[in-house]
């Protein structure tokens, strides 16, 4: 095969794997939801874009908690905090029936924060141990301890910042671990 002839039948090829590299990923494309999903529209305010994975079933409802950078803040009651002057953020979805889930929630300010994922699965804006799920930014399992800080430490940019999430369920006696492990 001569080079000549080499290059013409190469050419298309090349220009589809180009075209391929080039497009967004599903979970980039998709677009996100929830009470903030105008933040990460926008793509040029602080706000964390969470790609969830490993979500149990499409029931209830998704929630995404911001708190400050701080081991006694983490996880606080939120009332308490916001009585304290301190940031406290939360933003809400309904979890899709189908498809990628991409959340969104805004931060104040670019920086340092500490964010929490609860999958509420029915809906009664209550943790339940047993049928809810959770997740923390590093991915780390979390057995049956509560989450640490550094589980949940975030850096947020001046524009959209991208993260993926790994949904973590009580699996017998280990506690809260991903699916499949």
């Amino acid at each position: 095969m001569t080079i000549a002839r080499f290059a013409r039948r190469a050419a298309p090829l090349s220009l589809a794997l180009l075209a391929a590299a080039a497009a967004p990923s599903a979970a980039s494309a998709q677009a996100a939801i929830g009470e903030d999903a105008a933040a990460c529209a926008a793509g040029n305010v602080p706000a964390l874009r969470v790609n969830v994975q490993g979500i149990k079933d499409r029931t209830g409802r998704l929630k995404l908690e911001l708190y400050p950078a701080v081991e006694g803040d983490y996880l606080r009651d939120d009332h308490v905090l916001v009585k304290e002057g301190k940031l406290f953020h939360r933003s809400f979805a309904t979890t899709p029936k189908s498809g990628n889930i991409v959340l969104c929630i805004r931060a104040p300010r670019p920086g340092r924060y500490a964010l929490f994922l609860t999958h509420d699965r029915d809906g009664a804006n209550k943790f339940n141990i047993w049928k809810d799920g959770a997740g923390v930014p590093s991915n780390r399992k979390l057995g049956r301890s509560k989450p640490k800080l550094a589980d949940g430490i975030v850096t947020v940019g001046a524009s959209t910042t991208p993260i993926t999430i790994k949904m973590q369920y009580v699996r017998g006696l280990s506690g809260f671990s991903p699916s499949g492990s």
